[in-house]
């Protein structure tokens, strides 16, 4: 079985703006853009995502060195198909899910118990920062807040565990380079599109393309132990 970089990276890369865009971590990264200065919070954001995308990887990558390679291929092909059949569930069941309006209420109970400043006080807020040191911003609680709520959002969500399968099946550089660009384009699409962008997306389709995505993903992968006789080189 191929473990190109081009093939990691290009599976990295579509699996995760499918499984990112309409996220809950999608969705808290435009409403925390529209409270707080666009810089930190978008900072803050990739900096959670660099570090969680690193460490998938770096999981994925020694799994085959613990266990047998045959056995984590596997385990990635189902869990390929668990997550396909999970999304088109996801698609299909009668409703959306109101993702972003569950968000939206967390983060605002989180505003109101920490005494956030109101929204017309933005600006005079926005300059105080402007004119803060470089270093001084790169630790503000802002940046933290968004760091900490990306990272502990990722944390065990589907996209991070199909990125430890993935690498765990593919080459770990491709994957991580995937899986970074996929992150940036999101999160930044997120930061700078603000809640307006958030509305407009469609959950259901999503889920859809993202269900899609990953049957497609084990489909190839339990073609490829077939191909190898039920061994995975």
């Amino acid at each position: 079985m191929s473990h190109s970089v081009v093939q990691g990276f290009t599976k990295s890369l579509a699996m995760t703006v499918l499984s990112e865009i309409g996220d809950k971590t999608f969705f808290a990264a435009a409403i925390l853009a529209m409270r707080y200065p666009r810089k930190l919070v978008l900072l803050g954001c990739l900096s959670a995502l660099l570090v969680m995308t690193i460490l998938s990887v770096l999981l994925g990558w020694a799994a085959p060195n613990l266990i047998p390679r045959q056995l984590t291929h596997h385990i990635t092909t189902l869990l390929f198909f668990g997550f396909g059949l999970w999304s088109l569930w996801d698609a299909f069941k009668e409703g959306e899910a109101e993702e972003l309006a569950e968000v939206e209420a967390e983060l605002d109970a989180n505003f109101k118990t920490n005494g956030s400043v109101k929204q017309n006080n933005k600006g005079d807020d926005d300059s105080k920062k402007q004119s803060r040191p470089f270093l001084t911003q790169l630790f503000s609680p802002i940046l933290l807040k968004a760091f900490s709520i990306t990272f502990f959002g990722e944390w065990g969500d589907k996209s991070q565990v199909s990125t430890i399968g993935l690498a765990a099946d593919e080459n770990p550089f491709g994957v991580v380079l995937g899986g970074i660009l996929g992150h940036a384009l999101c999160t930044t699409a997120a930061v700078l599109g603000g809640k307006s962008l958030a509305k407009q997306i469609s959950e259901k389709l999503i889920a859809l393309s993202g269900g899609v995505l990953f049957i497609v993903f084990g489909i190839q992968s339990f073609l490829s132990t077939v191909e190898s006789g039920g061994v995975v080189i």
